[in-house]
């Protein structure tokens, strides 16, 4: 996975496609372009936790901890910041993951945004890598988090 040529992509189109080692394709978007017909199923993609402030409202710091220690890939919801303007939000809520593998953690630094991730999206993939997405483990959370430390497991 080259991550220079990807983001040199992304920067040019606004979007990519990976099939990644499970053969899945995975479409990583500019949030701005996603649209509600494309559904509402599409989670932002974080590299680092500072970066849950501009799509979540300001968490507690238990919220804040589970995060930060999450010891397996976990898919969050919580209730969206009211500056984010485009991309997925349904009913206030927003989906994200923090990703910590170094490889996918490194490719989104280098895009140094939030990006939305729609899995199974698109047909036809831009590139392959046979590194496996750490969202489509079978071991993969969902929690819903909210500002004032409510925790609430979706899928455990």
């Amino acid at each position: 996975m080259d991550p220079i040529l990807l983001v040199k992509s992304f920067r040019e189109s606004g979007k990519i496609v990976i099939k990644e080692g499970n053969g899945i394709n995975l479409t990583i978007s500019k949030p701005e372009l996603w649209k509600e017909e494309m559904g509402s199923d599409w989670t932002y993609l974080l590299f680092d936790l500072f970066q849950i402030r501009s799509i979540c409202e300001p968490f507690s710091e238990v919220s804040l901890d589970i995060v930060e220690f999450a010891s397996k890939p976990t898919v969050y919801q919580s209730p969206s910041n009211k500056l984010l303007t485009k991309g997925p939000v349904t009913k206030g809520i927003v989906r994200f993951s923090v990703i910590r593998d170094p490889e996918w953690n490194k490719l989104l630094f280098q895009i140094a945004q939030p990006v939305i991730l729609g899995i199974g999206k698109d047909t036809t993939a831009d590139f392959i890598t046979e590194k496996y997405f750490p969202l489509l483990a079978p071991s993969t959370k969902e929690l819903f988090l909210g500002p004032e430390g409510e925790v609430k497991i979706i899928k455990g």
